[in-house]
């Protein structure tokens, strides 16, 4: 299970730059009802409550919903896991995922799914990690082989379905009109030693091996990360992410 607060504090933050071109959609069109799928600490949620959306959030944490309804009351939070979704056929006005479709292992029951849920003219917005670009995480990675720890990552079950193309196509086939996929990049500036902390507490199935080390090899990891993060203490981590965009 993650650590809420930790992870709020490291990951959510780095999400939370696609937040607004992933609301994008929604706040033009004035969509009153907008589910956040996969919302985790709610960086989504407030910023969708900021507009004035009626937010449904849901999550398969339940630590992060405790989290998310202690903050944002006016949210109603709810447990479900994609592809399977509690509610009705056509509810929301738009749907909202920053960074949960690449978790998902069937992305096309997925896609259909969102759909389902989505009324007729209703707005789907959906971001995900350029995994080859993703600095700010892959220096962990890197750190853990620098250190001649055995490690396994968990398989990315999204990687077949991750380039623009191939996901355009998916939205197609599950029904999805004006189907486009934006490219967006920045710098994640951050304090080295807090990136580490909160990254390495967060814990999470990538990285969450880190803090179950014994304390020696912690510290040579916490070596090699120091090493090669320095690079980007001034000018930050080069970040780039993929926004999917599309109308029922």
């Amino acid at each position: 299970m993650t650590n809420a607060e930790a992870y709020d504090r490291g990951f959510a933050h780095l999400s939370s730059h696609t937040v607004g071109p992933l609301l994008a959609t929604a706040r033009e069109n004035g969509a009153p009802r907008l589910l956040d799928v996969g919302c985790g600490t709610g960086v989504v949620t407030a910023a969708a409550l900021a507009l004035g959306a009626e937010v449904t959030a849901v999550d398969a944490d339940p630590v992060m919903l405790e989290l998310t309804a202690r903050r944002h009351p006016y949210a109603t939070i709810r447990p479900a896991v994609l592809p399977d979704l509690p509610f009705e056929d056509e509810v929301f006005d738009a749907i909202a995922g920053n960074f949960v479709i690449n978790h998902v292992p069937e992305t096309d029951r997925a896609l259909k799914e969102l759909r389902r849920v989505l009324r007729p003219g209703g707005t789907l917005a959906l971001t995900w990690w350029k995994a080859d670009e993703m600095t700010a995480t892959s220096v962990f990675a890197e750190a853990i082989t620098a250190a001649r720890i055995p490690y396994e990552p968990p398989p990315r079950p999204f990687s077949g379905n991750d380039t623009p193309r191939r996901f355009v196509a998916l939205l197609e086939e599950a029904g999805f009109a004006r189907a486009a996929v934006d490219t967006m990049r920045w710098r994640h500036h951050v304090d080295l030693a807090a990136w580490w902390t909160d990254v390495v507490q967060a814990g999470g199935p990538r990285f969450g091996m880190i803090g179950r080390q014994p304390p020696e090899i912690r510290e040579r990891i916490r070596a090699h990360y120091d090493r090669l993060a320095a690079p980007y203490a001034r000018e930050g981590f080069p970040v780039c992410a993929y926004l999917a965009h599309a109308v029922r």
